[in-house]
């Protein structure tokens, strides 16, 4: 595992995720019920984008590198979160409900990072 390099995308999907939502929120905030989907939808894509090019360097056991960064990104994203918004009171669009953003943010950030590895093994010929 290169743990420096998945420290340093697990910095930059956490730090892009929390630009896109303050970005984003002044524009969707009169329509409450699209606030939901903002979060975990800059986590599926920022975490799609660096997933790609942190497996794309691995050359075995794919899945299995794919389920530790993974679990190095939560870990990262939980610790930022708790360093800038939760332990100083800081109110944000990430932490509005946090237990359930943290939820999520692990299911979508594995689901993905696990899928990229499975897909990073396979061998495919486009004819």
């Amino acid at each position: 595992m290169k743990l420096k390099l998945g420290i340093i995308y697990g910095f930059l999907i956490w730090l892009l995720t929390f630009i896109i939502s303050n970005i984003i929120q002044p524009v969707i905030i009169e329509n409450i019920e699209y606030v939901n989907i903002l979060v975990p939808l800059s986590i599926i894509i920022v975490t799609g984008f660096f997933g790609i090019l942190y497996i794309r360097n691995i050359n075995e056991n794919e899945v299995i590198e794919g389920i530790k960064v993974g679990i190095l990104f939560i870990i990262i994203d939980i610790i930022c979160d708790m360093i800038f918004f939760v332990i100083p009171h800081n109110n944000n669009i990430l932490i509005m409900n946090y237990p359930t953003h943290v939820v999520y943010m692990a299911i979508i950030i594995l689901t993905i990072t696990t899928l990229l590895g499975y897909l990073a093994q396979m061998k495919i010929e486009l004819k």
